[in-house]
């Protein structure tokens, strides 16, 4: 069946077709980058990974830019605040520059564990201001944007498709939905295109409209990339968060260029902790390199690839154990098909006895990236193979086992890495010895009480015992 994607901007299943056959340009709005980076972009960019691995998977050559955000990006909505990556470098007595590096590399150095594939160009807002100087010229010439003391605004009432992405037609907006501006504005709903720096400003550079100043948030995202996917590309994708005002204020400047622009828009779902909406004021916000002191990055990955990336997902700790868990029991099976594989490996055969969960999981991931339904297919995979393996399968049925694991489970979720195949067996296979013979040793002294408690605890992080005249054995639990 043919790639379907939720397409935002319809609000519709659509099916994929590549503006140039056989090849995919994707660009995702990256991180504005004052403070560490936090569980809610852990969602974002582990779920456009995925949607990256498959269009590879699917066999298209693919162009991936996901920009760096380190000016213009003010707090609040009404273009009035301080930019944010200016506030906390006088929060942290710094260089502005100084604080964009650090947090940069700390944001890809998270990504990196994470597993997620770096993209092809991760351009910078403060790299590309002639473009963005050029492109608002161009739309004050429009007439579509217009100067006022020195600022730049863009003209909301020129568009009357303004607010389309988010399903806020400009006519239906309250103005009293956003701050009071400055007079200067001509319409309280008009954004900045770019603003007049004031003495002392760290983040500014020469204009011609007041002889210095520094770029809104909206217009990088339109140069940076038409500048490297060209006017008209395939997909679009960020948080939900930003279809409002950010995408829409995208959209609407593209027009006003006369921009083809992004053809599909795609938006995950945000992560809530324990029900709530993250946020620093109520003490649930989660940094990646805390999350990582408690949990093993690919539990984390694991547990975002669960659910679907346009539904929200609940982090808790109950949550991350029971990923855990399940993410063990599958890395299990594919040891133990590790441990049956042949020195000498055989020639890939074509697919004999898997193939149907081979269309099974493609045919979910067809469907808009359905990873629940592909996950689920992983774990039918397992039990089969599990069921098989005690009755010494041939060595082309391991291999196939193998192989698929590690192309859908490994190439595409990104939850089975390479390391798992040099991981000897003989470690964990002498710990469950122990284990077995500590049992063993409180039932024949019939304290039963830990040894119930031995099973079970091991139950609980997905291995079985199985007992019978010759001994007492383990594997994975289906």
């Amino acid at each position: 069946m043919p790639l379907k994607l939720h397409n935002s901007l319809s609000d519709q299943l659509e099916p994929f077709e590549p503006l140039i056959p056989g090849r995919a340009s994707l660009y995702v709005c990256g991180p504005t980058v004052y403070h560490d980076s936090h569980l809610g972009h852990a969602k974002t960019y582990v779920s456009f990974d995925v949607i990256l691995r498959w269009l590879r998977y699917r066999g298209l050559r693919t162009f991936y830019v996901q920009n760096i955000t380190d000016v213009g990006h003010l707090v609040g909505d009404a273009d009035e605040g301080d930019d944010k990556i200016l506030k906390r470098a006088r929060e942290l007595d710094q260089e502005p520059m100084a604080v964009v590096e650090t947090y940069m590399r700390r944001h890809f150095d998270a990504m990196d564990q994470l597993g997620v594939v770096r993209p092809d160009i991760s351009p910078r807002a403060t790299g590309h201001i002639p473009e963005q100087l050029e492109a608002i010229d161009e739309m004050i010439r429009r007439g579509d944007a217009y100067e006022a003391n020195g600022s730049v605004y863009f003209s909301v009432s020129k568009d009357p498709r303004y607010g389309e992405l988010s399903n806020r037609i400009a006519e239906q907006q309250q103005e009293g939905g956003r701050i009071e501006s400055r007079g200067e504005k001509r319409d309280p709903r008009d954004f900045a295109l770019w603003k007049r720096a004031e003495s002392g400003h760290l983040m500014r550079w020469r204009d011609p409209f007041s002889g210095w100043g520094y770029p809104g948030w909206h217009t990088e995202c339109v140069v940076m990339s038409t500048r490297y996917l060209g006017d008209g590309f395939d997909i679009h994708g960020g948080g939900m968060e930003l279809k409002f005002p950010h995408h829409d204020c995208e959209i609407t400047q593209a027009r006003s260029l006369g921009k083809p622009f992004a053809r599909y828009w795609l938006h995950n779902n945000m992560l809530t902790i324990e029900g709530q909406k993250m946020s620093k004021s109520t003490g649930n916000f989660v940094t990646l390199h805390d999350a990582f002191r408690q949990h093993d990055p690919l539990t984390v990955r694991y547990f975002i690839v669960s659910g679907h990336y346009r539904s929200v997902v609940d982090y808790s700790e109950s949550a991350l154990q029971a990923g855990r868990q399940a993410l063990r029991r599958l890395h299990q099976t594919v040891r133990a098909l590790k441990e049956r594989l042949p020195r000498e490996l055989p020639e890939p055969a074509p697919e004999q006895h898997f193939a149907d969960f081979r269309t099974r999981f493609e045919a979910a991931m067809d469907d808009d990236f359905g990873t629940p339904q592909a996950l689920a297919v992983l774990f039918d995979l397992s039990h089969e193979v599990n069921t098989a393996l005690p009755q010494n399968p041939s060595a082309e049925v391991v291999l196939e086992a193998w192989s698929l694991f590690h192309q859908l489970g490994g190439d595409v979720l990104g939850i089975i890495p390479e390391q798992l195949e040099e991981q000897s067996g003989a470690a964990l296979d002498g710990v469950m010895n122990l284990v077995i013979d500590l049992r063993n040793d409180f039932r024949q002294q019939k304290d039963y009480a830990h040894s119930d408690l031995i099973r079970d605890r091991l139950k609980e992080c997905g291995i079985a015992l199985k007992d019978s005249r010759g001994g007492t054995t383990w594997e994975p639990e289906h």
